[in-house]
C-alpha cells in the first residue's frame, strides 16, 4: 500500500470533478448557441467517468481513483422555439436552441461542486493525520 494512497485518490477525484465543473459552465455558457461551426446549434457535453485500479503483483486493487474517459456530446434533441426574427429561424419561424437544461446543469454544478469540497477535506484529514505522525515520530 502506498504511504499517500488516500491523497493519490482524492487528487485523481479534483481533477475529474474540476472537469466536470469545466464542462457544465462551457453548457451553460453556450445555453443560447444556436450556431456552431460543425453546423446546428450547440449540444451538450458530459463527461465519462471511470475508475483507476493500482495494478499490484497479484493483479489489481479495488482503490485508486477516478479518471475522466471521455467528453461525451448529448444527442437529446434541441429546444424548439418559434422566432421567426430570429438569424437562424427555418423556414417556418422555428429556431433549434442547445439541448442545454439550466436546472440540469445546475444540479450537475452543485454535484461535483460538493464532490471536490469533500475530496478537499480529505485531503486536508490526510495531511492533518501526516503531520500528527511526523511529531509524533520527533518527539
Amino acid at each position: 500500500m502506498k504511504v499517500f494512497e488516500s491523497m493519490e485518490v482524492s487528487g485523481s477525484s479534483l481533477t475529474a470533478h474540476r472537469l466536470w465543473m469545466d464542462t457544465v459552465a462551457s453548457n451553460l455558457a453556450n445555453i443560447n448557441t444556436t450556431r456552431t461551426a460543425a453546423g446546428g446549434p450547440y449540444k451538450r457535453k458530459v463527461p465519462l467517468f471511470a475508475e483507476m485500479l493500482d495494478k499490484t503483483v497479484g493483479g489489481y486493487e479495488d482503490i485508486g481513483g477516478v479518471r475522466v474517459t471521455e467528453i461525451w456530446e448529448d444527442n437529446a434533441a434541441p429546444r424548439i422555439t418559434y422566432q421567426p426574427e430570429h438569424p437562424d429561424a427555418d423556414d417556418d419561424g422555428y429556431v433549434a436552441y442547445p439541448n442545454v437544461n439550466l436546472v440540469r446543469e445546475m444540479t450537475d454544478m452543485l454535484v461535483a461542486s460538493r464532490a471536490y469540497e469533500a475530496n478537499l477535506a480529505v485531503v486536508d484529514t490526510a495531511r492533518t493525520m501526516w503531520t500528527g505522525a511526523l511529531d509524533i515520530i520527533r518527539s
